[in-house]
């Protein structure tokens, strides 16, 4: 938990007890759920690695996913300014929505560029089952040069799109160059995480 989540600095008086706790898929961004937690609930999240609330209609503690299994992984948890709201990162494991969405806010707050650590986190499940018929699997299986190889072809497709047609075609070379880069990084053991954290390295190394 970070230093400006400290549980001796958290508000509880002023919700009666509770805290609103928002959770935030880890990866993505998207708002997942809203529920409220007491200490206890705050203690058992930490303890146990499973997000969990306090039902305020059955006052009783509750571990999210406990009858589904869609469980809640925790990742983080932080306080606000106030330190009277919880924000919880976490990995669920299944839709975190009753109805069977992800979100209980519906499908369409996901951030429009969480659905890169989507596909990247399939990438790395393909990379880990190997489901026969699956083209990415099809792609581990050639080896590291096989994709490599790809990566260059999509590389050079994108380069031409990007002088010679239109921007449909630019924004389609672009996708598969994508796709087969991530694929790259993940025969490597890398992801996206690891590129953006370069990334945000080389900015933050700017001042």
């Amino acid at each position: 938990m970070s230093d400006n989540s400290d549980t001796s600095r958290l508000d509880w008086a002023k919700g009666g007890g509770l805290l609103p706790a928002i959770v935030q898929h880890w990866l993505t961004g998207e708002v997942l759920m809203l529920g409220y937690m007491n200490s206890e609930a705050l203690a058992q999240t930490q303890a146990g690695g499973r997000v969990t609330f306090f039902s305020r209609s059955k006052q009783r503690l509750w571990v999210k996913g406990e009858s589904s299994g869609h469980v809640l992984a925790l990742k983080s948890i932080r306080a606000d300014c106030d330190a009277d709201t919880l924000l919880v990162q976490a990995e669920p494991q299944g839709p975190t929505c009753h109805l069977g969405t992800c979100s209980c806010f519906g499908e369409a707050v996901r951030p429009p560029l969480g659905f890169l650590a989507e596909l990247d986190a399939l990438v790395a499940q393909r990379h880990a089952e190997r489901p026969p018929g699956s083209y990415t699997t099809r792609l581990f299986d050639g080896g590291i040069r096989r994709i490599a190889q790809k990566v260059g072809e999509e590389g050079v497709e994108t380069a031409l799109a990007a002088v010679t047609q239109n921007d449909g075609e630019l924004l389609g070379e672009a996708a598969d160059l994508l796709f087969h880069l991530m694929v790259a990084l993940r025969a490597r053991g890398l992801g996206l995480a690891d590129v953006a954290g370069v990334l945000a390295d080389r900015h933050a190394g700017r001042g």
